[in-house]
C-alpha cells in the first residue's frame, strides 16, 4: 500500500494539443487540454505552427491544471512528460519544460512513451471503470498508428500486428477530405454515418497478413470511386453523403474487427481493449460491445476524454513508473520515432 500521497503532473505535447494533468494516487484531479485551431485551414497539422502554439500554451495550461486540482507545485512527487513518438518541435517544448520544472522543484523526472500511455489510460482509477487484467490485447488506433498489442504487464508489451502503410485515422481524415469535409474529418464521417446505409457502397478490403493492416489501397479505391461517380453526376457527393460515410466507416471497422478476431484466435486472449483517438469512433465501440455477446469477449472501452491526446494518460503512466522507481536521467532527449515496446 502507498504510505504517502503521490501527486504526478503529466505533460503531453506530442502533436497539436497542449495538455497537463494532475493525478493523485491513480485518480485524475485535472486534465486540461488546449487545442490548436490554427491547423484547420491547412487541412492538417503544420509542425512549425504546432511547436509555436505549444510554447504559448504550456505555462497557462500547467497553471490551470494545478489550480483545478487544487495542488501547489511544491506538493508534486514527480513530473511525467511525453518523450515520443510525435512531432519533434512539439515534443521539445514539453520535454524542455518538464526538465526545467523537475530541476527547479528537485523532484524526479519520468519520460513516457506516448503509445504506451494510450494503452495505460485504462488504468486510471475511476468510479465504475473496468480495468483489464493481464494479459490483454489492445487495438491502438489513431491518426499516426494502427497496432494490435499484447499487454503482459504495465511495461511489457509486444506488437502482434501493425499497419504496413497508413494509419486508420489518416484513412478516415483523407476520405473526409475527398468528400470535401473539413479537417479533422474522421469525427464528421462518424457523425454522417449514423444516418446512412453502411451497405450502400462496397469497397474492397486489403489483402495483407492475418494481423497486419493496410489502408493506402482503400484510400485510393475511395478516391477513384468518388471521381468516377462525380464525373457521371456532379451532385453525387451531396446526394449520397450519409451513405458514402456509412459505407466507408463500415469497411474500415470491418477490417479492424477481422484482425481482432484473428488475434483472439492466435493468442486465446479474450480481454480486448481499444485505445487512441479513433477509439472514440461510435461504430468501433458498438461492434466491440456486440463482440462481448457474440464471441464471449470482455471489452474495455476508455472514456472519450482519455482517447485523444491528453495528459491524464501521461500522468497515470508516470504514476505507475513512480511506484516502480523507474525515473529518467535529466539528459534524456525527445524521440520523434519510438515503438510501443521501447
Amino acid at each position: 500500500m502507498i504510505q504517502k500521497p503521490v501527486y504526478i503532473l503529466g505533460i503531453e505535447s506530442s502533436c497539436d494539443d497542449t495538455s497537463a494533468s494532475v493525478i493523485y494516487n491513480g485518480k485524475v484531479l485535472s486534465n486540461v487540454v488546449a487545442n490548436q485551431e490554427v491547423h484547420s485551414k491547412f487541412g492538417g497539422v503544420v509542425p512549425e505552427l504546432a511547436s509555436r502554439a505549444h510554447q504559448q500554451n504550456i505555462v497557462p495550461v500547467v497553471q490551470q491544471a494545478l489550480e483545478q486540482a487544487n495542488v501547489d507545485k511544491n506538493q508534486l512527487s514527480a513530473i511525467a512528460f511525453t518523450r515520443g513518438p510525435g512531432l519533434m518541435g512539439s515534443l521539445l517544448v514539453g520535454t524542455s519544460f518538464a526538465k526545467s520544472l523537475a530541476l527547479g522543484l528537485d523532484i524526479p523526472l519520468i519520460d513516457v512513451n506516448h503509445m504506451q500511455a494510450h494503452i495505460l489510460a485504462h488504468f486510471i482509477e475511476e468510479e465504475n471503470a473496468k480495468i483489464p487484467p493481464f494479459p490483454f490485447i489492445c487495438l491502438t488506433i489513431s491518426g499516426g498508428h494502427t497496432q494490435i498489442v499484447k499487454v503482459s504487464n504495465h511495461f511489457e508489451m509486444e506488437i502482434l500486428g501493425e499497419t504496413i502503410d497508413d494509419a486508420v485515422g489518416e484513412a478516415f481524415d483523407k476520405s473526409a477530405k475527398i468528400l470535401g469535409l473539413p479537417y479533422p474529418g474522421g469525427p464528421l464521417i462518424d457523425k454522417h454515418a449514423q444516418k446512412g446505409n453502411p451497405k450502400a457502397f462496397q469497397f474492397t478490403k486489403p489483402k495483407v497478413g492475418d494481423l497486419d493492416f493496410s489502408f493506402s489501397g482503400l484510400k485510393t479505391a475511395i478516391l477513384y470511386f468518388i471521381q468516377k461517380q462525380v464525373k457521371e453526376n456532379p451532385n453525387f457527393i451531396e446526394e449520397n453523403l450519409v451513405d458514402i460515410c456509412a459505407s466507408i466507416q463500415h469497411t474500415i471497422v470491418e477490417i479492424l474487427m477481422i484482425k481482432l478476431k484473428n488475434a483472439v484466435k492466435q493468442t486465446g486472449i479474450k480481454h480486448i481493449a481499444i485505445a487512441g483517438g479513433v477509439s472514440a469512433n461510435s461504430e468501433i465501440r458498438k461492434r466491440l460491445q456486440l463482440a462481448e455477446k457474440h464471441f464471449g469477449w470482455t471489452t474495455y472501452i476508455p472514456k472519450f476524454e482519455y482517447t485523444t491526446d491528453n495528459a491524464a494518460m501521461i500522468a497515470i503512466t508516470g504514476y505507475l513508473k513512480f511506484l516502480n522507481n523507474i525515473y529518467s536521467d535529466i539528459g534524456i532527449t525527445a524521440q520523434a520515432r519510438l515503438k510501443v515496446t521501447e
